[in-house]
């Protein structure tokens, strides 16, 4: 992922009472990182357990709560995911895709 993407990821973890879930991660190549930033490309958060496929809001007064500024090396930078109902729970594996990225079985903090 580092050598392909330019990014280390650095946890996906509850947030908001549950409600959300947070994945953030490390640039360290900003040109290979670009595509993660382009904001036509829908990111989305895939429970290995249920298959549910959980989006990144986009709130009237906010925009998508991503990051979609271009990359800086060694900077960190979130994504938030919409959990409703709580599905996903601390210990659960998790994928995520941005376009053609994808973060495998990542273990939910």
């Amino acid at each position: 992922m580092k050598r392909q993407w330019g990014v280390e990821v650095l946890f996906v973890r509850q947030t908001s009472a549950g409600y959300m879930l947070e994945f953030r991660y490390k640039v360290l190549d900003a040109e290979k990182a670009k595509p993660l930033f382009e904001r036509q490309t829908k990111p989305l958060l895939t429970h290995a357990a249920s298959g549910a496929k959980l989006i990144v809001p986009t709130p009237a007064k906010t925009g998508a709560l991503r990051n979609s500024n271009p990359p800086l090396v060694d900077h960190d930078y979130w994504m938030f995911f919409a959990n409703p109902g709580k599905l996903v729970e601390p210990g659960d594996l998790v994928s995520i895709e941005i376009g053609d990225f994808v973060a495998a079985n990542l273990v939910v903090q």
